[in-house]
C-alpha cells in the first residue's frame, strides 16, 4: 500500500488536473430581499415533472409551486457548483437516465440534454465540486453511473460501476446491492456510496480521465440498511444515516487515506415511538451550517429529528423530534440562511416550513408556510 505522503501528492496532482483545488465551503446567508428559487424533484401521481417557488428567507414563505420543467418522475436534484445547472434524474421515452438544465436569472429551467444510465432508475444524483463529472446511484440495478460534464454542462455517455454481493440481513431488501445516495469527499478526490444492501459505504477514487476505481468499502452494523450521509462541516465526520434500523452512525474520516471507522451510533426514535408505528424508515439526514445541529426525517413516524452534535467527538444527542404536519417526509432540505428547514410530505403532497431557533437547533412549525406540491421526494434551493 502507497504511504500517506504518495496519496497526498495523488490527491494533490489530481485536483489541479482537474482544474479545482476545492476551498472549504463558506456558507452565505440568503438576502432577505431577494427571494431563492426553490425546486421540487417528484415521484408517481399526479406530478407532472420539475416544480418550482420562490422562498423568502426573513419571513419563510414560500409562493406557490408552479411547473419549470416537464419530466417523467424526476426523483433527485442537483445543482452545479456555480449554481448555473440544475440536473434531474428522470424517466424518459428511451429509459431512465439524467437530465441537464440551464438555470436562467428568473429560475427558469432550460433543458441542455439528457443521458440515460444503463442500468436502470437512479435514486439519487450529485455533481462533483469541479462541475466536470456527475454521479447517479441505481438502487435497484445496483450501480453507480459516472457522467462527464462538458464546459456548458452537457452530460456525455455514462461509465457504470457495479456493487457486488449483498448481507441478507433483513430478508427482502439486503439479499443484493442497492446504492442509495452519492456524494464526495470534502476535498473531491474519493467518491462515496451508501449501499443498503452491503451494509456499507462504498468509497471510489476519483482518477484524472475522468473516472474513478474502487477504493474501500467502510462497512457498518449489519442490517441497518445505509441511506444517506453526510460530512460535518470541518469534514473530520460522516454522519451515515441507516434506513433499516432508524439510526445514525458517527463515523471519523481520514483525508488522506480515504478511509473512515465508526465511532459510535445514535437511535433516530425511542423505541417506545417505533412500537407505535410498524412502518418506520429514516430517510433523509443534513448537517446545519453552523456545525452544531444535525436533522433526520422519519417516515412513518412522519417527523424530524433533531441532535446536537458535539465537535470534538462527532457524537450526536437527540434534542427534540418534530412532526412534520404531513406523511413520508422522504426529504428535507435546510435554506442557506440557515434559519429554515422545509420537509417534504410524499403522501400528503405537502412542503411544510419550521423555523430553526440557531441557539439550541428546535424546530417550530409555521401553520401559514405549507404549500401543495404533487409528490414531492426532493427539496433543492437555487442559487
Amino acid at each position: 500500500m502507497k504511504n500517506s505522503s504518495t496519496h497526498r501528492f495523488a490527491r494533490l496532482c489530481l485536483l489541479t488536473v482537474l482544474g479545482f483545488l476545492v476551498p472549504f465551503p463558506v456558507i452565505m446567508g440568503a438576502r432577505a430581499e431577494e427571494p431563492r428559487s426553490v425546486y421540487f424533484g417528484t415521484g408517481a401521481g399526479d406530478s407532472k415533472g420539475i416544480y418550482r417557488a420562490s422562498f423568502d428567507s426573513a419571513t419563510g414563505k414560500l409562493t406557490a409551486a408552479t411547473l419549470a420543467a416537464e419530466i417523467g418522475s424526476p426523483g433527485f436534484l442537483a445543482l452545479s457548483p456555480d449554481g448555473n445547472r440544475l440536473y434531474a434524474v428522470g424517466n424518459f421515452p428511451g429509459g431512465p437516465g439524467v437530465a441537464g438544465y440551464s438555470v436562467g436569472p428568473d429560475g427558469s429551467l432550460t433543458p441542455i440534454n439528457t443521458s440515460p444510465t444503463g442500468d436502470g432508475g437512479a435514486a439519487h444524483v450529485a455533481v462533483h465540486p469541479s462541475g466536470k463529472l456527475l454521479l447517479t446511484a441505481q438502487y435497484g440495478g445496483g450501480s453507480v453511473a459516472l457522467f462527464p460534464l462538458d464546459e456548458g454542462g452537457k452530460l456525455g455517455a455514462a461509465q457504470l460501476s457495479r456493487h457486488e454481493g449483498g448481507s441478507g440481513v433483513v430478508r427482502g431488501r439486503q439479499e443484493k446491492p442497492h446504492p442509495h445516495w452519492c456524494g464526495f469527499s470534502p476535498d473531491g478526490a474519493f467518491a462515496l456510496v451508501p449501499d443498503l444492501g452491503l451494509d456499507a459505504i462504498v468509497v471510489y477514487r476519483l482518477t484524472t480521465v475522468p473516472s474513478m476505481e474502487a477504493h474501500a468499502k467502510i462497512a457498518v452494523s449489519p442490517g441497518s440498511g445505509p441511506r444517506h450521509m453526510r460530512f460535518s462541516v470541518d469534514g473530520k465526520w460522516i454522519f451515515l444515516l441507516n434506513e433499516l434500523s432508524l439510526t445514525v452512525t458517527t463515523l471519523s474520516w481520514d483525508a488522506a487515506t480515504g478511509t473512515a471507522k465508526v465511532v459510535g451510533s445514535v437511535q433516530t426514535l425511542s423505541e417506545e415511538a417505533k412500537a407505535k408505528e410498524a412502518a418506520n424508515s429514516a430517510a433523509e439526514i443534513l448537517v446545519h451550517a453552523n456545525g452544531r445541529f444535525v436533522y433526520s426525517s422519519n417516515r412513518g413516524h412522519d417527523s424530524v429529528t433533531v441532535f446536537r452534535a458535539e465537535p470534538g467527538s462527532g457524537a450526536l444527542q437527540v434534542v427534540e423530534v418534530e412532526p412534520i404536519r404531513g406523511a413520508i417526509p422522504r426529504n428535507i432540505n435546510l435554506d442557506p440562511s440557515g434559519r429554515w428547514l422545509l420537509a417534504a410530505g410524499a403522501d400528503s403532497n405537502t412542503v411544510s416550513v419550521f423555523r430553526i431557533d440557531e441557539k439550541v437547533g428546535e424546530l417550530t412549525f409555521l401553520p401559514k408556510g405549507v404549500i401543495n406540491v404533487p409528490s414531492p421526494i426532493c427539496i433543492l434551493f437555487g442559487k
